[in-house]
């Protein structure tokens, strides 16, 4: 070893100016009013959110880590390059119902990748309002795939410097470009390290309390405005934004007359010097209270507050403050989630998310903690306003439930409030009687009313997993992000003893002693198996004392381990692991216990499932030619790949026969997947090869071969292309029966596709006929036959795939010294690295060699 980890640096990410300025320029061009900038992470397969502007960061949580194989809108936009639209939820839903259950709401998403020069760098996320005029929302698609471009252009530049283009930290949560902000209430600011400069514009100074001077001042100057208590802190938070290291949500400033703004800091991306600081700049916003606070809205007998899209606290009245239970100064210009924890819990986040992504209000309960306990704070003193009096002395809740009403706006959410048991309509399903009274309990309506989005997009995805190594990936990503868990072992039964079929988080190494054990052995994954009884422990202390000696990795937090049972047969166990201590309610254990059922039923359908499609992949790979015929003047070389989509076996094949003097190249597809395709598939490829043996002309070979389909009825068609080659003048005569045409590569390089008269497919018509084409093929010469596998794409046409497939043809044929086995791996290199290939690909290249001396 020559240095240490902490020798190797990574290059920075991106800069933060750059990316949201790109995503402001992609919701002012989207329509949106939020959206976000997902890159590639230093892991592979994965994309993190970068830049979130419009939605607080709390809320967005679920969806800031997005694999590129889930069946998600941006994962699609990624891996397939091209724009996916939603224009609204009907559509979310039945394109991708696992994003839709997440996130039920009436909205519109453009997704486009961000691309420049064939790299793929991430992808533009716009969330806008729901649209039935598709036509418009593509409109808005065009012009957001332009901003994308910039954006390509720029990460390619960095990565061409040798800068980073990944993002590995949490995701910068920005505002979206202001609509309705008060003109003078906000202001911005720039400060150049280099002059120690600071210039700020006529309402900056205004909210600063500067003179109207318009000359650029310091910050030394600056802080003679500025309480003393963030006197010292400006400066420093002035030096750590220029040297890269911004603040990721604005920051509270006090004025010497205690007025209140928040401060959000960038560095600027234009002018700086290599290693240097670089130019700073700010925006300076006056939460309030404003005009609303000025008016009727503090007297109100009901709790007003507003948000702005970050979650930010912007106005409370007096009311609000009392009623959340936390001194107004206190709720200005923080994050609700950090001020009001109790309301950080999945129904709140549900409906507020709501709020944020939809134009309708919502309207939902809460329960306060601790009811009937002295409350921290009162803010009723005589005029309504607080501070004018003494504090009067601590007193109860007024009832245990908040009736909460949000009303979105472009720039806000305005957000009232009463005690539940005050609601002045009548009560429905969903909320508390009226007349309730403030000791009487009342139902969990927190808990009860909480959608259960997450197990909803688990159990969706599970019918869409079809092999145990899909049902564990799905398990994986959608279970462990639902419950905060950070590892997950599933283990499956066979012959009595179980072992180990998906891990993730744990230590290398520690599940190995667990490979193999028995039934019989006292370990709690195995004894949820054999009593049938989910085992839940808060911490390992408890671990340890139910099981002495057990072997413990280093994590502190809580084990829930889960018995795989389907249909009274056991599967398995799963086995969830958590960083830190926690207890599991009554509610999260029965949802696990039922979610355990559903991951027992679709492990036992993919057991199944593997076993069979093991058996037909067995029956195919026994039909296709486990070598390819020789002749001294001709070289061969063929590929088969299954589809991965669906893992059904399909009917594609290829041959090379002797035929006479010659060879006969063969390639075909029989229509559909399965086994039956397979069973035709091999049926047709004994009769052509009856056929060549027997050196029959190529017409009367697709004759013969489709009077046969016709009489098996198997009740399908295929196509298939045969070539009758005379290795020694380079003469191919084709008939080609309703499949590709062939490619051709001439030794000079020129490539080009074969004109054939087109022929009607295999089993269609017994009185069809198949007329025959001449080909040359020098010495040197390559020709490619392939099934559509290898040049269809979703969203392209054909001729595009055919195209390429040809220009590579051309590059592989390019490299001198290499076999055509080599070429034939080059050509179907792209196709082998997807993950979701929809169908089987079968490819047959021939060389014909140069003659002997």
């Amino acid at each position: 070893m020559t240095g240490s980890a902490g020798d190797r640096r990574e290059p920075p990410a991106p800069p933060a100016a750059l990316l949201a300025g790109a995503v402001a320029d992609g919701l002012r061009t989207g329509g949106g009013r939020a959206g976000g900038l997902y890159l590639c992470s230093g892991t592979p397969g994965l994309l993190r959110l970068a830049v979130l502007s419009g939605l607080p960061g709390p809320l967005f949580r679920p969806w800031d880590r997005v694999s590129v194989d889930r069946p998600f809108p941006v994962a699609d936009a990624y891996r397939l390059g091209v724009p996916v639209v939603l224009a609204n939820a009907t559509e979310a839903m039945r394109r991708y119902p696992q994003f839709a259950a997440g996130l039920p709401f009436q909205f519109g998403t453009l997704n486009v990748p961000v691309r420049a020069a064939g790299r793929t760098f991430g992808v533009m996320t716009v969330l806008r309002p729901a649209a039935d005029d598709a036509a418009a929302v593509l409109a808005e698609s065009d012009r957001l795939q332009r901003v994308a471009e910039y954006l390509g252009v720029a990460l390619l530049r960095r990565e061409a410097a040798g800068d980073g283009v990944t993002w590995d930290a949490e995701p910068l949560c920005v505002r979206p470009p202001a609509l309705d902000r008060p003109p003078g209430r906000f202001g911005h600011l720039t400060w150049d390290p280099a002059t120690d400069a600071v210039t700020a514009d006529g309402p900056a100074r205004a909210l600063l309390g500067l003179p109207p001077d318009p000359e650029p001042g310091t910050p030394a100057a600056l802080t003679r405005f500025v309480d003393p208590a963030d006197a010292q802190r400006l400066p420093a938070l002035l030096r750590e934004t220029a040297h890269g290291r911004p603040q990721h949500r604005p920051v509270q400033v006090r004025l010497a007359d205690g007025g209140l703004r928040l401060l959000e800091l960038w560095p600027s991306d234009t002018v700086a010097a290599a290693s240097g600081p670089r130019p700073v700049a700010g925006v300076l916003l006056d939460p309030g209270p404003g005009a609303l606070a000025d008016g009727a809205a503090d007297l109100l007998p009901q709790g007003v507050f507003c948000l702005d899209r970050l979650g930010l606290v912007v106005y409370a009245n007096p009311r609000a403050a009392h009623l959340l239970g936390v001194p107004r100064d206190r709720l200005l210009g923080r994050s609700l989630w950090d001020t009001v924890p109790w309301l950080n819990q999945p129904a709140c986040e549900e409906h507020l998310r709501g709020a944020l992504l939809c134009p309708e209000p919502v309207h939902f309960h809460v329960r306060r903690p601790d009811s009937g306990e002295p409350r921290p704070y009162d803010a009723g003193s005589r005029d309504g306003r607080p501070g004018h009096d003494p504090p009067a002395a601590p007193r109860p809740y007024e009832g245990d439930w908040l009736s909460l009403a949000v009303y979105p706006g472009p720039d806000t959410l305005t957000c009232t409030a009463v005690p539940a048991s005050r609601v002045p309509h009548a009560p429905t399903a969903a909320e508390p009687p009226a007349d309730v009274e403030a000791d009487t309990p009342a139902p969990d309506l927190a808990a009860s009313t909480a959608p259960p989005y997450r197990p909803v997009a688990l159990a969706i995805a599970l019918t869409e997993a079809v092999t145990a190594r899909q049902v564990s990936a799905v398990v994986m990503q959608e279970l462990l992000p639902a419950f905060g868990g950070r590892r997950i072992a599933i283990y499956l039964l066979h012959e009595r003893h179980l072992y180990l079929a998906w891990e993730s988080g744990f230590p290398e190494g520690f599940l190995s002693p667990f490979e193999g054990v028995g039934l019989d052995a006292r370990l709690p994954g195995v004894e949820t198996l054999t009593t049938g009884r989910p085992l839940f422990f808060d911490s390992m202390e408890q671990i340890a004392e139910a099981y002495p000696g057990i072997a413990m990795d280093a994590a502190e937090g809580a084990r829930a381990f889960l018995p795989l049972i389907a249909s009274g047969r056991a599967v398995g166990s799963c086995i969830l692991g958590f960083d830190r201590p926690r207890s599991f309610s009554s509610e999260e254990r029965t949802v696990l216990t039922a979610l355990a059922g559903l991951i027992a039923h679709a492990m036992e359908k993919a057991q199944r499932y593997d076993t069979e499609a093991a058996l037909a992949r067995g029956l195919q790979q026994a039909l296709l030619p486990r070598r390819l015929s020789q002749h001294a003047g001709v070289e061969t070389a063929g590929r088969y790949l299954a589809g991965t989509e669906g893992m059904e076996v399909g009917g594609d094949w290829y041959d090379v026969v002797e035929a006479g003097d010659g060879l006969a190249l063969v390639i075909g597809d029989v229509q559909g997947h399965g086994v039956q395709a397979a069973a035709t598939m091999g049926q047709l490829r004994s009769a052509v090869r009856a056929f060549a043996l027997s050196d029959r002309p190529p017409e009367e070979v697709m004759s013969g071969t489709n009077r046969l389909l016709i009489d098996l009825d198997p009740g399908q068609f295929a196509s298939c292309c045969y070539v009758r080659l005379d290795p020694a003048t380079g003469l191919a005569r084709v008939a080609n029966a309703g499949h590709l045409p062939p490619l051709l590569r001439h030794p000079d390089g020129r490539t080009h596709v074969a004109d054939l008269p087109e022929g009607m497919v295999l089993g269609v018509d017994a009185r069809a006929h198949y007329a025959v084409a001449e080909l040359r093929l020098e010495p040197g010469a390559v020709l490619a036959l392939y099934t559509d596998g290898l040049v269809e794409r979703p969203g392209h046409d054909i001729d595009d795939g055919i195209d390429a497939l040809r220009a590579a043809l051309a590059e592989a044929g390019a490299l001198r010294g290499r076999s055509l086995a080599d070429m034939a791996d080059r050509l179907t290199a792209t196709a082998r690295q997807a993950s979701d290939r929809p169908d089987d690909i079968a490819l047959l290249l021939a060389a014909r060699r140069d003659p002997p001396p």
